[in-house]
């Protein structure tokens, strides 16, 4: 006998998607656009969708719409079954040697030391691979990656400044820094470690912070905020060596994380930082599901297998 209870259909993959971008992007309008649909198409898919899920997906807020509670629930599972269908069509992908193109994007401390010598390695161990390279910050490579216009970023965050990984993206972490406060090479405790605490001393000094993120920026104002002062930021700059070179002039103090640091200077002191003020966290970021995908699992295996070791302390 055929079972009682009410058989729905299966919810189908590309509502969902379009269920998923309109949580991302927030209005029909930008789905359609994003996805070459026209807004009423859009519209109707989503209400076939919720006539296949059996419940109220969306609500009308005004001249626009939001997810119900029911509809955050799905975009949480839509997430998670677009992702494992991802890594099957990869695992399946039954290529003999990883081929394609991967657009990566790094911040820009990080190319010479993790991308340039990936970038090398690949060319000799998978020479089907071809690799287009972008500079950009992390928050606007986190954005880049969700709209599918980067497949691969090398992003960092400060564990003081934590970043939230949006729910269809997935990060993996590889290198973990200790931070240093650079200082005139002259200062009598050039030597020496510091606390916190000790950063009182350092209130009337100029900061210098990064022009383009606000992550450093952040960081030092919750550093000194700890420490129990406000910072007077007193210069912004893209360059680590210029940071480096206005420190050791005399014209400010910075906090640097290990990779920033030019250790050959003899004008300029780093002194490690009290572990309260935390670390920074380097990972690489793909949409869910894309691990698998053979050019990505390649890269992110030379990026990861490779790191620069950094100690701690």
């Amino acid at each position: 006998m055929p079972p009682t209870q009410d058989m729905r259909p299966l919810p189908d993959l590309g509502r969902l998607r379009l269920l998923v971008e309109l949580d991302r992007l927030g209005t029909m309008a930008a789905v359609a656009e994003s996805t070459g649909y026209g807004t009423s198409a859009v519209s109707k898919h989503l209400a076939v969708l919720e006539t296949e899920v059996g419940t109220q997906l969306l609500r009308p807020v005004g001249r626009r719409v939001r997810l119900t509670p029911a509809g955050e629930r799905l975009v949480e599972h839509a997430v998670g079954i677009l992702a494992a269908v991802e890594e099957a069509r990869a695992a399946l992908s039954g290529e003999a040697e990883p081929s394609g193109r991967v657009r990566l994007a790094s911040f820009f401390t990080a190319v010479e030391p993790v991308v340039l010598p990936m970038l090398a390695r690949l060319r000799a161990a998978y020479p089907r691979i071809e690799v287009e390279t972008y500079e950009h910050e992390p928050d606007t490579t986190i954005d880049l990656v969700r709209s599918g216009a980067i497949d691969l970023g090398v992003v960092y965050h400060y564990s003081l400044v934590p970043r939230t990984v949006p729910r269809e993206l997935s990060a993996r972490l590889f290198d973990v820094q200790p931070l240093y406060l650079a200082v005139p090479a002259h200062h009598p405790d050039a030597g020496r470690p510091v606390a916190l605490s000790e950063l009182r001393e350092f209130a009337g000094a100029g900061w210098i912070a990064n022009s383009r993120g606000t992550d450093d920026d952040e960081l030092v104002q919750r550093v000194c905020a700890i420490a129990g002062f406000t910072p007077r930021i007193a210069h912004r700059m893209d360059s680590l060596h210029l940071v480096n070179s206005l420190v050791g002039a005399g014209l400010g103090v910075a906090v640097l994380a290990a990779s920033g640091i030019e250790r050959d200077r003899t004008d300029v002191a780093f002194r490690p930082l009290d572990p309260l003020a935390g670390t920074r966290h380097t990972s690489l970021l793909v949409r869910a599901g894309q691990w698998s995908w053979p050019p990505v699992a390649a890269i992110s295996s030379l990026i990861t297998e490779n790191a620069p070791v950094t100690v701690l302390g």
